[in-house]
């Protein structure tokens, strides 16, 4: 269900790894996300779930048995499960009649997220659900290793840590625009900062106004997606909606750095984006931007902190930030290329067929 319109780094891994098995010989690869009726194009799959009120085009499934038929139609070999809700158990319970392995990857910190939206009283309650619902699963994936760790602390077993990819044609140098400033209304030597994503509680964004009134003059960051503040410091500039990947990528590239407050991400992908688009990050030392941001992609700074983030910009900018960028570049193609994170997601669904005593997915 975290397929939607306006998704993020979810939808962006189903639809690259789509788009990358579908390219290969002796694999058929489907995809069922929910819709307003049942229908399927170029083999994704639009199952009946209700839409959320005020949801962003988000829908939420509430019966297993549209889930279940699709599934048993499809006879399908192995089935990943991409999020923690009914699609789950409907998974788990087409593998009793189809027998089959599920794999069960925990893109989100539910525990968290929940905990951030409804307080501390139900953590358990979420804690004995993930625990129970994800122990069902022939294998576990987490895209970081903090999440894997958590999982493995819930007495999870079998989890294994898969890193997601970034698509490095769109995301990419190439796309710079030197325009951009002069349609920000900003000076040609400002230095362009800027934070792409929802504007949600844990991207901690009222962090990134403060870093940038320490900053002041010289310096201007650009804020764009959905639900962003409209009271900001006069060195901000705000993109208030969901704006497609192309243009995300043109003013990725387009900018100086990428400025990163949230402490609570699972993966990260914007990160890896705007490493892929040529620039150097500034993100906080916590949740996965530990594993993913080296000295050759950019720096970290202290959680919450807007001071010592703004001095971690400013020790970026007495370097060569567009040296940093290439060096960035070159890390993100040899480590977070899409043909790699496929790969290792083949290796993971021939280990489960093994397992079964089946006949493996093919190399391709």
């Amino acid at each position: 269900m975290f397929y939607a319109p306006a998704s993020g780094g979810v939808r962006t891994y189903l639809d690259a790894k789509h788009r990358h098995l579908t390219g290969k010989t002796g694999i058929r690869h489907s995809l069922l996300i929910p819709g307003p009726s049942l229908s399927e194009e170029n083999g994704v799959y639009r199952v009946p779930a209700p839409a959320l009120p005020f949801g962003n085009g988000y829908r939420f499934p509430l019966r297993q048995a549209p889930w279940r038929n699709v599934l048993k139609d499809l006879q399908p070999d192995v089935i990943e499960v991409g999020d923690p809700y009914l699609t789950a158990w409907a998974a788990l319970d087409a593998r009793r009649q189809l027998d089959v392995p599920v794999i069960g990857f925990y893109h989100s910190d539910l525990p968290l997220l929940v905990s951030n939206r409804m307080g501390n009283w139900f953590t358990p309650n979420v804690e004995a659900y993930v625990s129970k619902l994800y122990g069902n699963f022939d294998r576990v994936l987490a895209p970081s290793k903090v999440m894997a760790d958590k999982l493995r602390r819930l007495g999870i077993r079998d989890v294994h840590v898969q890193r997601l990819g970034v698509d490095l044609e769109t995301f990419n140098p190439a796309r710079r625009d030197p325009d951009l400033r002069k349609q920000l209304g900003i000076a040609e030597d400002t230095r362009l900062l800027i934070f792409a994503g929802r504007g949600s509680k844990e991207k901690n964004i009222p962090v990134l106004l403060e870093c940038m009134k320490y900053l002041g003059a010289g310096y201007h960051l650009l804020l764009v997606g959905s639900n962003m503040p409209a009271n900001v410091p006069e060195n901000v500039s705000v993109i208030n909606h969901f704006c497609p990947i192309p243009e995300v990528a043109r003013l990725m590239a387009s900018a100086d750095a990428l400025l990163h407050a949230g402490n609570q991400e699972t993966f990260g992908l914007v990160i890896i984006e705007a490493m892929a688009s040529g620039i150097p990050v500034v993100a906080v030392d916590a949740g996965a931007f530990k594993e993913l941001i080296t000295d050759e992609g950019g720096l970290r700074c202290p959680p919450n902190d807007p001071g010592a983030m703004g001095e971690c910009v400013r020790q970026l900018f007495k370097g060569d930030p567009a040296a940093w960028g290439k060096r960035a570049r070159a890390y993100t193609e040899r480590e977070f290329a899409w043909d790699a994170v496929v790969s290792g997601l083949l290796g993971h669904y021939r280990a489960v067929q093994t397992s079964y005593g089946m006949p493996v997915v093919a190399h391709g």
